[in-house]
């Protein structure tokens, strides 16, 4: 009885293991900012590029020895993406509540579309520099939206 009880459990690992989907992930990233007096810039971006990780990352062999110097930033840098236009949190005379509606509806359909083509909503975090005071006068709230959907194998 132990036999079949084991060789069940070890089809079902096997067979669970191959079960599990794989998927591809994209992010998009919304900036919207927290400047007065609408002097600012949000934006929706949106990678449309492609770029390996991996010719990007160099190994230490000891803590003081990196080969970072030899990526070059122009090699990250890519061309294709896309920018939607957001509203600012703050107007002239402050907090404007219909701007941040106005970007909520803006992200919901940015949301909606993706899901259509197929892309699933996995997680979301977000992030604050906000204005610390009268000599600051800037800060940004930004959110970055991780979407996956499973690959074709």
């Amino acid at each position: 009885m132990n036999k079949i009880f084991f060789a069940a459990m070890g089809f079902a690992f096997l067979f669970g293991t191959r079960a599990q989907a794989q998927f591809e992930y994209k992010i998009v990233t919304s900036v919207e900012s927290i400047v007065p007096m609408g002097l600012g810039r949000s934006r929706v971006i949106e990678n449309n590029g492609q770029i390996n990780a991996e010719e990007l990352t160099t190994e230490r062999s000891s803590g003081n020895d990196s080969q970072q110097g030899g990526v070059k930033r122009r090699d990250i840098k890519i061309d294709e993406l896309s920018e939607t236009k957001l509203l600012n949190f703050y107007s002239m005379t402050g907090i404007n509540f219909q701007n941040i509606a106005s970007n909520d509806a803006v992200l919901t359909s940015k949301i909606n579309n993706l899901v259509k083509q197929g892309w699933e909503l996995a997680y979301v975090t977000s992030a604050v520099e906000s204005d610390a005071g009268k000599a600051d006068g800037v800060g940004i709230f930004i959110t970055r939206f991780i979407f996956r959907r499973k690959t074709s194998n």
